[in-house]
C-alpha cells in the first residue's frame, strides 16, 4: 500500500493528492502533524530512499526557520538529526511518499510518475 505523509494546509500536498487523485492512485494518507513518523521509521525511510538525512527536513517550514537549523545541521550527527525529525512532523519534508520499494520526499511530478 502507498503511504502518503501530508499536512492539510500544504499547498504542496494539495497538488501532489489531487496528481494521485487524477491519476487514479490508490493510497493511504497520513496526518504527518498528528501521526509523524517516529525515529525508526524515518530510519527506514532514509535507507529506502537513497537520499541525504538532510533532504528530510522541511527547510522551508516555520519551526526549522524558528530552530535555526540552517546553522545547526551541520553540526548535528545523524543520530541526533533523526530524533529532531522524530520528535515533530512538521520538520520533515512532506509530501513524503511510500511505496513497497522507495521513498520520495516532496513532490515533483516526474519523480512521483516514475516511483508509481
Amino acid at each position: 500500500m502507498i503511504k502518503v505523509y501530508c499536512y492539510s494546509r500544504c499547498t504542496t500536498c494539495k497538488k501532489a493528492i489531487k496528481w494521485l487523485d487524477d491519476n487514479g492512485v490508490k493510497y493511504q494518507l497520513i496526518d504527518i502533524k498528528e501521526d509523524h513518523p517516529d525515529e525508526k521509521t524515518l530510519r527506514q525511510f532514509h535507507k529506502k530512499s537513497g537520499l541525504s538525512l538532510r533532504k528530510f527536513f522541511n527547510t522551508s517550514g516555520q519551526l526549522y526557520r524558528e530552530m535555526e537549523l540552517s546553522k545547526k545541521l551541520s553540526d548535528m550527527s545523524e543520530d541526533e538529526m533523526f530524533k529532531l525529525l522524530a520528535s515533530d512532523g512538521m520538520l520533515v519534508k512532506r509530501p513524503l511518499l511510500v511505496t513497497d520499494k522507495q521513498v520520495l520526499t516532496g513532490f515533483k511530478e516526474d519523480e512521483w510518475r516514475g516511483a508509481l
